[in-house]
């Protein structure tokens, strides 16, 4: 019986050994990533291990882990525009490393290949670009600029093994001068679009005042004529138009009176 537990207890230790070797000799790569393999005697393979559940030799080789999705990252930098202003940019870039180089960016860069890189060809980039735009320029062709900077951004990247799915400008600021002087510049512009306006009124009621002008004299001209046609008699009509109008307005009034006129009225007056 004593025979049979320690036949039992060698073959639970063997197994547990066994099973740890087989664990050690196994490794994940999850999915949109790809492992690099490091040999302790040989050196990093050339050969990328894709996604699933792969054998290596336990103590001997170490399997390195990269992630190979789009991943994203601002840089900020500050640059010179061409007129010297100062100009604050935020670029967002989205990047993953090239599979097949990642052998050489592991051997030459290193795991952190994104913090070494990116902020440093950035930077590079932009103050190259931005340099040939002066700050109003940046602002009225800011899709112009924008595209530059990928294109460029993309060409020095491939040079270390990255691809740039995507470069956009998400944040451009220039210096207190430069707002200061845009803010009186558009200050300036509203008080000349208040002056030509008021210009313009002025002129305009100039105009009306001569057509005016000209409207009463004519007028004038026109009664002229008709006195010296008609003589007396336009003027005389005139009166009894103005009669008729005032009998009329009066005759509406209920605190007007008439009195026939050569006729005697009594009034009861209190003695």
């Amino acid at each position: 019986m004593a025979k049979l537990f320690e036949s039992i207890g060698k073959l639970g230790l063997a197994l547990a050994i066994g099973g740890g070797v087989v664990n050690s000799a196994l490794f994940n790569v999850d999915a949109g990533h790809r492992a690099v393999i490091f040999d302790r005697f040989r050196g990093v393979q050339d050969v990328v291990v894709g996604e699933g559940t792969h054998f290596l030799i336990p103590w001997v080789q170490k399997p390195i882990i990269f992630d190979c999705r789009s991943r994203p990252r601002n840089v900020p930098v500050i640059t010179g525009s061409k007129d010297l202003q100062n100009v604050n940019i935020t670029l967002r870039i989205l990047f993953r490393p090239i599979a097949t180089q990642l052998p050489r960016i592991f051997t030459s860069i290193g795991e952190d290949y994104d913090e070494r890189v990116l902020p440093s060809i950035t930077t590079e980039v932009l103050k190259a670009v931005v340099a040939r735009f002066d700050a109003g320029e940046l602002i009225t062709q800011r899709e112009l600029v924008s595209r530059q900077v990928s294109e460029d951004l993309t060409e020095r990247a491939s040079t270390f093994g990255l691809i740039l799915d995507d470069v956009s400008l998400t944040h451009l600021t220039f210096g207190k001068e430069f707002t200061e002087a845009v803010e009186m510049k558009q200050v300036a512009q509203q008080e000349a679009e208040r002056a030509r306006f008021v210009v313009e009124k002025a002129e305009q009621q100039k105009q009306a005042t001569v057509i005016s002008a000209e409207g009463d004299s004519q007028a004038a001209l026109l009664i002229a004529d008709s006195l010296a046609v008609a003589g007396d008699g336009l003027v005389e009509l005139r009166k009894l138009e103005a009669a008729e109008d005032i009998a009329f307005q009066l005759s509406r009034s209920r605190n007007v009176t008439y009195l026939p006129s050569g006729q005697g009225t009594l009034f009861q007056l209190q003695q």
